[in-house]
């Protein structure tokens, strides 16, 4: 097991090339030193110096270690300064989840604002549904979700972080205008549905929007980049939240809606009382927007 006090006297009698300057300057006598740097020889298992009666030169394998050697004392000497600026908050890791909408135009604005505030604080993302971003939080792979509600405010906080308008997304020549479309308009239309298991939100959402409305049922899907190409290709119509109109894939339209007062919401969400403390740091900014 090599010490640091070994590693710093190789250094110094490196960089000194003789063991007399080296003591001098570490303000100890010869003797000692010698046989520290003896014993790093042997826990090394290779020969770092070569030795005259005038001068001391490295070895090859010396001139190696060397450049190891000072790379792990700049390690060690960085540590307890890292240590106290990751327990302030200050540096560290947020691993954030996201959806695969809140991708589309929420989420670099979103990051780009935190980034601005905190910029030592590194950012990790990770793209999953809702409903695998809270077993992840739950499990502590995730620091922060972009999630869909509901969620068990007993486990989790949040807060509402973005109301996204619901666009209707039409195959090129259907028949409505290119203008707003009230919802009554949409009666007898095939309209692409969302999943109710895994999509649970967006199929609720979308049966409030649609209520009292008679259309055909068509596909069931679990993603919005999957229902647009289904419009693309003719199979119906599709209620989508704003931002997927970021994306343009060819054939597709984007209708607003008229009269509908429904939004998608996407909030933040983290474990209650987080032990991060650069999530604290994250959290602490979140509670303080009210433009959601």
């Amino acid at each position: 097991m090599l010490s640091l006090e070994q590693v710093h006297g190789f250094v110094v009698v490196a960089e000194e090339g003789s063991f007399r300057r080296a003591a001098e300057r570490l303000r100890m006598t010869q003797p000692p030193l010698s046989r520290q740097i003896q014993k790093l020889e042997r826990d090394v298992g290779v020969q770092l110096l070569d030795r005259t009666q005038r001068q001391v030169e490295l070895t090859p394998a010396g001139a190696v270690f060397l450049a190891e050697a000072r790379r792990l004392l700049a390690l060690a000497d960085a540590a307890p300064g890292t240590a106290r600026l990751v327990a302030a908050g200050h540096t560290g890791t947020v691993r954030i989840g996201f959806t695969a909408t809140a991708g589309f135009g929420f989420l670099g604005p979103f990051l780009n604002r935190i980034s601005h505030a905190l910029p030592t604080v590194e950012l990790s993302l990770g793209e999953a549904v809702s409903a695998r971003q809270f077993e992840e939080l739950a499990s502590g792979k995730l620091d922060l979700g972009l999630c869909r509600p509901p969620f068990d405010r007993t486990e989790f906080d949040g807060v509402l972080v973005h109301r996204d308008p619901l666009v209707l997304a039409v195959p090129q020549g259907h028949r409505l205008p290119d203008r707003a479309v009230a919802v009554d308009q949409l009666e007898g239309e095939r309209l692409l549905v969302y999943a109710p298991g895994p999509a649970r939100y967006f199929a609720e959402l979308m049966a409030r929007v649609l209520s009292g409305v008679s259309h055909d049922v068509g596909d069931r899907v679990t993603q919005v980049h999957t229902m647009l190409a289904l419009v693309a290709a003719g199979r119906g119509v599709a209620l989508v939240p704003e931002t997927a109109s970021h994306l343009h894939p060819e054939g597709v339209r984007y209708l607003a809606l008229t009269g509908v007062r429904e939004r998608a919401e996407l909030y933040a969400v983290w474990r209650g009382h987080p032990a991060n403390p650069a999530l604290r740091r994250v959290v602490d900014l979140l509670e303080t927007w009210h433009d959601a």
